[in-house]
């Protein structure tokens, strides 16, 4: 009977836990920050699935503009993301921080997006990007 009960009780966390991470609301919380390090963070990122924190060029239109830095997230919720800028940044600019999904492309875990392209692309919820927008410091 008691190795019956820890069974059920396992598969019941393991269902549990499962069924929590697909509920979860893909999100990224991010603020403004020093850069001059070269790397920008996100104090947590929460995607459904393995992807990608990728680091996009913006202004006041909003718009992504080209990958500047990315760094691998996990599914769940990951603290202290920090993705290395590949260019410089000046103090005043504006940068996107989005969550991207691992799919589409032609190989797990290399980030194969590029501008308006569909492998590893933008994650989505309801027709809006998952983003948090940063100005630098």
């Amino acid at each position: 009977m008691t190795r019956t009960m820890i069974a059920l009780l396992a598969t019941v966390g393991f269902a549990t836990t499962a069924l929590a991470q697909s509920d979860m609301q893909p999100s990224v919380s991010a603020s403004d920050q020093d850069v001059s390090n070269g790397i920008v963070s996100a104090d947590a990122v929460t995607a459904e699935e393995n992807g990608w924190l990728v680091v996009h060029r913006t202004d006041s239109e909003m718009k992504p503009g080209p990958v500047i830095g990315y760094a691998p997230i996990r599914a769940g919720t990951t603290q202290d993301v920090a993705a290395i800028l590949q260019e410089e940044v000046a103090s005043g600019d504006m940068l996107m921080l989005m969550v991207h999904s691992e799919q589409g492309g032609t190989a797990t875990g290399v980030f194969e997006y590029t501008l308006g392209a569909t492998e590893d692309g933008p994650v989505r919820v309801d027709d809006e990007l998952v983003m948090q927008v940063i100005t630098t410091q």
